[in-house]
């Protein structure tokens, strides 16, 4: 019987006959009353005995099946760079890593009541209903080993847009001299297909785009900045027009610059040796358990994959920190 009751929990409920996205225990009673199961259960039992096995149907979470199929030698080798390695040689000191996105549609909400700041035992309080004063795209581009940021607002997105953004970065020192200057973009319309590549390198001939696979914007380092810009700048929106939004925009860039350290930031591991390709084996493999770990999720096998994860980071960041003069 509870083997029976812990099988129903563990189908989609319209497999079952019951027109529900998700489970909640009182309907899997109602049901396993219904399919005869048992004559009588209350969902409180139900509850108990789900529990012993971690099984919460009530719950779900997005997900994404990976559909390139170049998928772990793409974000392999971007993990690479952001170990300071490019076909299996370490990056000279005059060669840099540029993660570059877009934040679409980025709202300028006014309130139609003033913002309140906070108080003894009270929070901000936000105005809920608001007037919308237009909208704006936030391009970026994040030097990783740098923890340098260049943004830009524009009223949208496209190649000109983007164009504009790897402008603004190459024609300033120390890229104009460098020698190549990679760029780590996803598959969006503004940046991808062999078109672009021609386009961007005829005007600047030391960069050389670097694609994620496809749906894996979660490897690009620039969406951290724009988690970070989200949380401390967006949250709530309340702003009086679309150019006070842009302008906090750029004042956030120079400010978070001040305080930001690179993604990776360990010392950069620019001369060659056995250090240098053991930080790159580690990263790949990391890569690999992540993708392993979206496979099976967070249980069984799963687990043993976040372990990996987790355990090859922490190798990979110890060997970063060694002394120089004592590494390789």
């Amino acid at each position: 019987m509870v083997v029976a009751v812990k099988a129903l929990a563990c189908e989609r409920p319209i497999t079952a006959g019951a027109p529900l996205a998700r489970w909640q225990c009182p309907d899997l009673a109602r049901t396993a009353i219904e399919q005869g199961i048992v004559a009588s259960i209350s969902g409180t039992t139900i509850w108990r005995w789900l529990a012993a096995d971690a099984i919460k149907p009530w719950q779900h979470r997005s997900w994404i099946f990976p559909r390139d199929p170049d998928f772990a030698a793409k974000a392999a080798r971007v993990l690479e760079l952001y170990a300071r390695r490019f076909d299996e040689g370490p990056l000279a000191a005059d060669e840099f890593v540029i993660s570059a996105d877009e934040k679409t549609s980025i709202q300028a909400r006014v309130r139609k009541h003033p913002s309140t700041p906070a108080a003894a035992g009270r929070p901000v309080w936000v105005e809920h209903e608001y007037a919308r004063a237009g909208a704006l795209a936030h391009l970026a581009a994040w030097d990783v080993h740098r923890a340098q940021v260049f943004g830009r607002c524009e009223p949208t997105t496209g190649i000109e847009p983007f164009e504009r953004l790897v402008a603004q970065v190459m024609s300033t020192a120390p890229y104009t001299s460098a020698r190549p200057v990679f760029w780590i973009v996803d598959n969006g319309s503004s940046h991808r297909g062999q078109p672009c590549v021609d386009r961007l390198q005829s005007t600047w001939p030391t960069l050389r785009l670097i694609y994620l696979p496809i749906h894996a914007s979660w490897l690009n380092q620039v969406e951290i900045y724009f988690s970070v810009l989200q949380r401390k700048v967006l949250t709530p929106n309340d702003f009086h027009s679309l150019n006070e939004l842009e302008t906090r925009l750029l004042q956030f860039q120079d400010y978070y610059q001040q305080i930001a350290t690179p993604g990776w930031d360990g010392p950069l591991a620019v001369t060659p040796g056995r250090r240098s390709a053991a930080i790159g084996a580690l990263l790949t493999l990391a890569g690999a358990a992540t993708l392993a770990a979206i496979m099976w999720g967070l249980k069984d096998e799963g687990l043993y994959c976040v372990a990996v994860l987790v355990s090859a980071l922490i190798a990979a960041r110890i060997l970063a920190s060694t002394d120089l003069d004592r590494a390789d």
